[in-house]
């Protein structure tokens, strides 16, 4: 399977929605409520240009979201739609953070995850980011990572 990342485009937010949406279906029940990036304005990030998209022939498969934020580049979400995940995209969408980091002159990057999403937590901790911190932010119960580069 072959992947390519490009900047998000206006025609994208849809499906970007929609595979948002589809990850992150199955923590509804854990939470009680919607998480955090089912509730985005994925039109808006597209315009503010903060937007990459991972793609499969000519299928949107994955999202990341990310932006200088102080002296890091903060990943406010990757998502993989449940058709493509386990081959890989959600490393290669991390990878991407990282090359952003470098290329904004950035020496770390930080990244959250709700608690309830447990899956999250082995995957990060993989790819060589720590646990800083846990805390509740805007209503809901978060793990806080960060990756020194």
């Amino acid at each position: 399977m072959t992947v390519s990342l490009r900047p998000a485009r206006a025609e994208d937010a849809s499906a970007v929605r929609a595979l948002i949406r589809a990850a992150y279906q199955m923590y509804v029940p854990r939470m009680d409520r919607e998480p955090a990036p089912m509730l985005a304005d994925y039109a808006a990030l597209v315009e503010r240009e903060v937007m990459t998209v991972a793609c499969v022939e000519d299928d949107v498969a994955g999202a990341l979201i990310c932006y200088p934020r102080g002296h890091a580049l903060h990943v406010e979400n990757v998502g993989v739609s449940p058709d493509f995940q386990g081959h890989g995209i959600g490393k290669v969408l991390m990878r991407e953070a990282e090359e952003q980091a470098h290329a904004h002159g950035l020496s770390k990057i930080e990244l959250y995850t709700n608690e309830v999403m447990t899956e999250n937590i082995p995957f990060y901790e993989a790819l060589g980011y720590v646990i800083v911190a846990r805390a509740e932010e805007d209503g809901y119960q978060r793990i806080f990572f960060e990756k020194k580069l």
